[in-house]
């Protein structure tokens, strides 16, 4: 996947992820538009409708885009890169929804069904835990 078709298709995930909890927030929405012109893709015919909100995305298809993203081998670096990006996205309104959390458990999930190594398992769930720790002390 070449660079631009990557980072279009990372948008549509954080779009997609954006609208698990069925709605966008104000700063979902700013952190959105900042990411797609950082990227170059804001002006691209498939990101507008949805940066726009203009089609709801399910979350079948975030999932969906998730796995076209990752492709059929991906890395502990392409784990990361994607976790990172949608927490940035998650913690943008200050507020962690379930299934935003069901979003990144569900990317531990995918990296369990490749079979990664143990030691990208391990990286990952890290990742998910320093986000959940994050979530509680925001919330006291």
């Amino acid at each position: 996947m070449n660079n631009n078709s990557n980072a279009k298709t990372l948008i549509k995930i954080l779009i997609g992820a954006a609208w698990i909890d069925g709605r966008i927030q104000s700063e979902e929405r700013q952190y959105l538009r900042q990411i797609a012109q950082e990227k170059g893709v804001a002006n691209e015919p498939e990101i507008q409708p949805l940066l726009h909100e203009l089609v709801p995305v399910q979350p079948a298809q975030c999932y969906e885009w998730v796995k076209e993203y990752l492709g059929d081998h991906p890395s502990n670096e392409d784990y990361q890169n994607l976790i990172e990006a949608i927490s940035g996205l998650i913690y943008s309104d200050g507020d962690v929804a379930l299934d935003e959390a069901r979003l990144l458990t569900k990317l531990q999930q995918l990296s369990n069904a490749n079979k990664s190594t143990q030691l990208s398992h391990n990286s990952i769930l890290k990742q998910i835990q320093k986000l959940y720790r994050r979530w509680v002390e925001v919330q006291k």
